[in-house]
């Protein structure tokens, strides 16, 4: 174990790097990759990108709210993200008579601003290399769940050590598929307010129609500030917290801006799955993917004339229907792209390469020869259970919404005697009050019903039979109509009525509500068919990775390696330019206001536009924020980039903000699974249209005077 730990850190330090493009890279490694990032432009030094000692890029870049990335852009706290990572925020401070969804929202100073106490932002203190002191102790005579608890018992004791040091938080988190391990020192910032954001015809312009697609005109942007107290440390929302100092902010790049300028993407980038085998990636393609877009389209197709037809329902579903649509055109992006570039094929042509560089030295055939192997014959006996666990994830949490508010009680109508010997009885019937309310507040019935009647039939098809509950293939539309025509939980002063005189009897009424039988029965159905068997395949199948990485990083040493995404802070750089993804076509790097123009139909949901918007664009009222007397509102660059990248800064040459990162391109989207530098790319919003929006339009220039803008 100590050897292969040394010639993984070796690896990692003193690999060769010969292109761009490719690539997550952790910044406490920064020294392995600094000099191909000078190659393609950079002008800092590596301690200005990531240092511990000192301030640095790091200490600009934030987690937003455990999700999407965010950037400090003032010494005043202020941050910029994405107006799909914000959409949430500015769909809870939304209603018919506050609609901030249609018509933006813009603070005219700091007692304007709206406070988010659900929400956070997370710095990165310190990325530590602990793999020695995660893996003491363990050896090669233990079986992998021996192993697996020793570690545990390390990560935790680890953790624990670390947090007390500071009083910030420790989380270790496994690289190279556990073959080395990281501890991330953090800090969470828990008063954040929304200070403005775009109306959704600017935000989320193009809508479904384009997204995932270039060229792309969507002004992507939200802002918001962190609080702080007085010694500007952590502190819950209060008015008596002031804007926090940051120890490092980014400057706005005014510059103009040409192709092949070096960029960089730093952020947190979610998931990545390099490593997939031919038989997994085989089982996505051909499986699982497709059901999961099916029942995804149903739902859409559903939720979409609903929202077409009523205000009302448009901002209670306006958040849901962003999230559902995103994963689904992304995926079919994916399909189609994995398919252009013949992945599968490639897969089986690495696998043999692997196999036979295996096979060539006795002690790798015995450590690596057959784990390829091995991998394949695990995936085909124990993919049903897989494809149960994705449908089941489909289909209870992303389906009916009933569902899940309805086994939020379930504690509530079977422990109400072990709750109230507690005393935590109280605390339960708050919190569901609380929840009860929310819910409501962005719940319709029939919209529910039609998504039910219609996705279930769906799932049911999809799903082995024997891991569904014993009566619901047959029973599911007759359970249907007696939940939607007699229970109390699908109705908000019915429930509310409930939890004022909640007593034992009520206990057992509740026990008895038709919802809450169904989704109890869903849910203990899976805890129990499905998900054993699906955690012990999953427990063989990290560890058959493990040495399958292992493998690749010992076999191959003069290859690229680069650890998965895993939501930890990573850097990516690339060049500012297009692409030519298909045959006859070829894409510029940006486009302009004019293309916005271009699309604008009125009253189409995705192309319509604000007569404000309209007006600015015919006085060409663009203020200083034009390159040769054009607006640029996006470009593409050839960064790396996930799910976690939203929002993340693309920062230029000398640590300037050149956009606000969003999106790839359809044909980019399979690069969670396979890169290819010659299509991959990466979408941006241009920071001067930001700024144009934020001061022409939202007529807000106080916040722009705020930011060191530099030319």
């Amino acid at each position: 174990m100590k050897k292969l730990l040394a010639f993984v850190v070796a690896l990692l330090l003193f690999m060769p790097m010969s292109w761009a493009g490719e690539g997550m890279w952790i910044p406490a490694l920064i020294d392995m990759f600094y000099s191909d990032m000078k190659t393609y432009g950079l002008k800092l030094k590596p301690s200005e990108i990531y240092s511990t000692n000192k301030s640095s890029l790091k200490d600009a870049i934030v987690q937003f709210d455990g999700g999407c990335t965010a950037e400090i852009v003032s010494d005043q706290g202020l941050i910029l993200t994405n107006h799909h990572c914000g959409f949430d925020a500015i769909q809870q401070h939304s209603s018919l008579e506050n609609d901030y969804l249609k018509h933006g929202f813009w603070a005219k100073n700091r007692s304007e601003e709206l406070a988010c106490p659900w929400m956070h932002v997370t710095f990165v203190k310190e990325m530590r290399e602990v793999t020695h002191d995660v893996l003491k102790g363990t050896t090669e005579a233990m079986t992998e769940e021996e192993k697996a608890v020793k570690i545990s018992a390390n990560i935790k004791a680890l953790e624990t050590a670390a947090a007390q040091e500071k009083g910030y938080k420790a989380k270790i988190k496994p690289f190279h598929k556990g073959n080395v391990y990281y501890m991330l020192i953090t800090q969470d910032y828990n008063d954040i307010r929304l200070v403005g954001a775009p109306p959704s015809a600017i935000g989320k312009y193009g809508g479904d129609t384009d997204n995932w697609v270039w060229p792309r005109h969507t002004g992507d942007f939200s802002v918001f500030r962190i609080y702080a107290d007085e010694e500007n440390a952590p502190a819950a929302h209060s008015e008596a917290n002031r804007p926090y100092k940051p120890a490092h902010y980014l400057p706005i790049s005014m510059k103009d801006k040409q192709e092949g300028d070096f960029t960089m993407v730093y952020g947190f980038p979610g998931r990545t799955d390099q490593h997939y085998s031919a038989a997994k990636l085989g089982f996505y393609m051909d499986q699982e993917r497709p059901a999961r877009i099916k029942m995804r389209e149903t739902t859409l197709g559903i939720i979409k004339p609903a929202m077409n037809n009523s205000d009302e329902i448009r901002i209670k579903y306006a958040a849901k229907q962003a999230s559902v649509a995103n994963a689904w055109k992304k995926w079919i992006g994916q399909l189609g792209g994995l398919r252009d570039l013949k992945a599968l094929e490639k897969k089986a042509n690495w696998e043999k390469k692997y196999t036979t560089r295996a096979q060539s030295k006795e002690e790798w055939s015995k450590e690596f020869g057959s784990v390829l192997e091995e991998l394949a014959v695990l995936q085909k006996e124990n993919q049903k259970y897989e494809f149960a666990r994705a449908l089941f994830i489909e289909y209870f949490f992303v389906g009916p919404e009933f569902l899940r508010f309805s086994y939020g009680f379930n504690n509530l109508a079977n422990r109400y005697e072990e709750l109230a010997a507690s005393g935590k009885l109280e605390g339960e019937i708050a919190r569901l009050k609380e929840a009860n309310a929310a819910f409501f507040k962005n719940y319709d019935l029939g919209v529910d019903q039609k998504i039910y009647e219609q996705l279930t039939p769906l799932y049911v098809e999809y799903m082995d039979k024997s891991l569904l509950p014993d009566d619901f293939a047959e029973g599911w539309a007759e359970m249907g109509k007696t939940i939607f025509g007699g229970s109390l939980l699908l109705h908000e002063k019915k429930v509310a009525a409930l939890l004022e005189r909640f007593d034992a009897k009520s206990a057992q009424e509740l026990a008895k509500d038709p919802a809450l039988k169904l989704a109890a029965s869903l849910y203990s159905n899976y805890l129990q068919k499905v998900a054993p068997s699906y955690g012990a395949f999953q427990a063989q199948e990290e560890g058959l990775m493990e040495t399958y990485v292992k493998g690749a990083l010992t076999m191959f040493p003069k290859q690229r390696h680069w650890s998965d995404a895993n939501s930890t802070l990573r850097i990516a750089y690339g060049k500012l330019e297009g692409s030519a993804p298909h045959d006859g076509m070829a894409y510029l790097p940006y486009t302009t206001i004019d293309g916005v123009m271009q699309k604008y139909q009125k009253d189409h949901p995705d192309f319509d536009l604000p007569q404000r918007f309209i007006d600015l664009y015919e006085a060409k009222d663009f203020g200083p924020y034009t390159q040769d007397g054009k607006l640029w509102v996006c470009f593409t660059a050839s960064n790396h980039t996930t799910g976690g990248n939203s929002g993340s800064p693309v920062i230029d040459a000398k640590g300037r903000l050149m956009g606000i990162n969003f999106d790839r391109s359809w044909e980019s989207t399979m690069s969670d699974f396979m890169f290819d530098e010659s299509r991959c790319r990466n979408i941006v919003v241009d920071i001067r249209y930001v700024l144009w929006v934020i001061d022409r339009y939202g007529e807000a220039s106080w916040l722009i005077d705020e930011m060191k803008l530099v030319k």
